[in-house]
């Protein structure tokens, strides 16, 4: 059976977050999702919030970027939150958009050396491995967690070989809604058995489909009863999570979060 979740996008400020957050898990949605976009919002700030908000939906954070962050903090962080919501949260790591990390004087000249780096890292470590590596981005010197938590890791990517890296080392692989139906496909065959996640853009009631006419970050979307049926569609791909996407305009995001669950259980 396909999982269905939102994804709480950053175009919403921060001090909306506790309304929705606390609709999903009320509406007994199963997941929600968290973007860490440059320069919105972080990731891990509002996962932690939206964890003690709740007590049944997972929180996901799709995705973090790993240029920005070191991994031993990283490692630091996620065991701390597994620790304190074990089996909760589903954290994924990606490249990140160049663009953004140029901006932040973050970008390596090889972003798929630096992935494999850290997602390899990151797991000893959540392992409670005492870790010393010298890589070429990645550097720990005898570094073990003094609480560690074998949290499951989650990546995510759009070229192919980033894909395959993360259907390679992490326990879940999250794709963007550009990456339609037949990305979905790809995805599947690249990453072999390990869990797909995809987002999907829609919007539900009236002015819905000018709505996602007007949002054009990508060439997928659909409303109203255009969702279940994409939803199978992407399930039938190989997609075991669907995740609905509002638009940045999206009037009613307790409405949209309410429509999700329902469809999760028809």
């Amino acid at each position: 059976m396909t999982t269905l979740g939102f994804v709480l996008r950053p175009q919403f400020p921060p001090e909306r977050f506790e309304s929705v957050i606390r609709a999903a898990d009320e509406a007994g949605l199963d997941e929600l999702w968290l973007w860490e976009d440059c320069f919105f919002e972080s990731g891990i700030a509002p996962a932690a919030a939206a964890l003690a908000w709740t007590t049944n939906v997972r929180i996901g954070i799709g995705l973090l970027p790993v240029p920005l962050r070191n991994v031993a903090l990283s490692a630091m962080e996620v065991a701390t939150i597994e620790r304190m919501f074990p089996g909760r949260s589903m954290i994924a790591w990606g490249h990140g958009a160049q663009k953004w990390m140029g901006q932040a004087g973050a970008r390596v000249e090889s972003p798929l050396t630096l992935l494999r780096e850290y997602l390899t890292a990151l797991r000893r470590l959540l392992d409670g491995e005492e870790v010393t590596v010298d890589g070429r981005y990645v550097t720990l010197d005898r570094v073990r967690l003094t609480w560690p938590a074998a949290a499951k890791i989650w990546a995510g990517a759009i070229g192919p070989k980033s894909v395959a890296l993360c259907g390679e080392l992490a326990d879940g692989v999250v794709i963007e809604a550009r990456a339609g139906v037949e990305g979905v496909r790809r995805a599947r065959d690249l990453v072999g058995d390990t869990p797909i996640t995809v987002y999907i853009r829609a919007a539900i009631g009236d002015g819905a489909q000018e709505r996602i006419d007007n949002d054009r970050t990508d060439e997928y979307g659909v409303a109203n009863d255009d969702i279940p049926v994409m939803v199978e569609k992407l399930a039938e791909a190989g997609a075991n999570a669907v995740i609905l996407q509002p638009t940045p305009d999206e009037p009613d995001l307790e409405g949209l979060i309410r429509y999700a669950a329902r469809l999760s259980v028809r």
